[in-house]
């Protein structure tokens, strides 16, 4: 396959970033993680509601043919694609989903990626991601509120975000990737490991977001990540990052490690481990991890089992109470039942505490997809608990939240 320099890579990174602008102005845990650098399918989405393959008419699938961006660039060796979600909610949920009874954008994504193909020696990669909708500010670099201005938080991207309109635009993934045999290296802006959830819609089950995933997780890096893959059941990570959700820059002289295992220790079960420690910027100096149990139980049913812990010496609302320090832990557990390749059912609960309050939330979904390319996922969340944070209220919608969106890929 032909190859294209480092050169070549970066000038088609930053005329994918200008034209965006212009226009506008993990297993499902650590493979998860994976997809997004390769924008194949999370294996929580093909086991639930999954994709319709070519020639699925067998399946049910319909005879309407999805439109795929790379196909205007067949002889292109850069993948470029990405996706319209919307939706609506009844109620804020107090994470991702904070404006409700409202029709909105909150994601339009497009993407372009060189894959790094080292099976037979060195090769050269990269992606770069661009956001616009109302979850921009939620995976901005705003872990570099000290100084703001770097990348892409409180630099003009984000004016929707400041001023109410609840839109603004990212740029969440900006990396390189040297490939050798079984070795490859991230070097960028690029998602976490961390966790089960992902930002990414199409890589989720649910509309909504769990606690953890919103409050004891980075979202993204900036720094090197190696991935070496030592067998058909083992792989593993390691590399340094300027802490949690920074661009190209430190905050506080941010300086951690990030990295951890995945094994499937049977052909039906994988657990990953996931740490960050150091130096994590805004949350000052600790430890964090996530881990994840995987159990595919047959063709059609899947449950996960999720812990996160994290402990640092400085609070997340430090302009209140200067003294703080940030402690959480939390377990969320998920049922994911394929019906058929068209209808996916799953129900979420966790346990989430903060500094010794304690927040819960049951959630039940569908995912139709009645095309390879578009699925609508309705939920109902139930979500309780919490009070008084170190001084600060930490405020949860107690009750009843219906929200639906529908994700467009192409």
């Amino acid at each position: 396959m032909q190859k294209m320099s480092m050169k070549g890579w970066l000038l088609s990174a930053a005329a994918l970033v200008s034209a965006a602008t212009s226009a506008s102005a993990q297993s499902p845990y650590v493979a998860q993680a994976e997809a997004l650098f390769s924008n194949e399918p999370s294996p929580m989405i093909q086991q639930v509601g999954h994709h319709c393959q070519s020639g699925c008419s067998d399946t049910g699938c319909g005879t309407i043919e999805c439109f795929d961006l790379s196909d205007m660039f067949e002889d292109s060796i850069v993948d470029i694609g990405g996706w319209v979600q919307a939706g609506y909610t009844s109620r804020s949920t107090g994470l991702f989903n904070t404006r409700p009874n409202r029709f909105e954008f909150n994601q339009t994504w497009i993407y372009a990626e060189i894959e790094a193909d080292g099976s037979e020696g060195l090769d050269i990669g990269g992606r770069v991601d661009f956001l616009y909708g109302t979850d921009a500010g939620n995976t901005q670099a705003f872990g570099n509120e000290d100084p703001p201005g770097s990348w892409d938080y409180r630099n003009g991207w984000d004016r929707g975000v400041q001023d109410g309109s609840g839109y603004g635009f990212a740029l969440p993934q900006l990396y390189a990737t040297i490939a050798y045999h079984d070795l490859e290296v991230k070097l960028g802006h690029f998602y976490t490991l961390l966790g089960y959830e992902v930002v990414t819609a199409p890589d989720n089950f649910f509309y909504s977001h769990a606690f953890t995933m919103n409050n004891s997780e980075a979202f993204t890096h900036t720094g090197a990540l190696a991935t070496y893959t030592v067998n058909d059941d083992v792989t593993l990570y390691g590399g340094w990052t300027a802490g949690w959700d920074t661009g190209f820059a430190q905050n506080n002289g941010s300086s951690s490690f990030l990295g951890g295992a995945s094994v499937a220790l049977t052909d039906d079960f994988t657990v990953t481990y996931i740490l960050t420690a150091g130096n994590l910027g805004f949350l000052g100096d600790g430890y964090t991890h996530s881990v994840v149990g995987d159990w595919q139980i047959n063709d059609k049913l899947n449950y996960v089992i999720q812990s996160d812990l994290v402990s640092t010496n400085q609070g997340v609302w430090t302009n209140v109470n200067p003294n703080t320090t940030y402690s959480t832990i939390g377990i969320n557990q998920y049922l994911l039942y394929s019906m058929t390749d068209e209808l996916g059912v799953g129900a979420r609960a966790e346990w989430w505490k903060a500094d010794g309050e304690s927040y819960y939330s049951i959630t039940g979904g569908v995912n139709i997809r009645p095309i390879d390319c578009f699925v609508i996922r309705p939920e109902v969340r139930y979500q309780w608990g919490g009070g008084a944070t170190n001084g600060v209220d930490l405020p949860v919608a107690e009750g009843a939240i219906f929200g639906c969106d529908a994700i467009l890929t192409f």
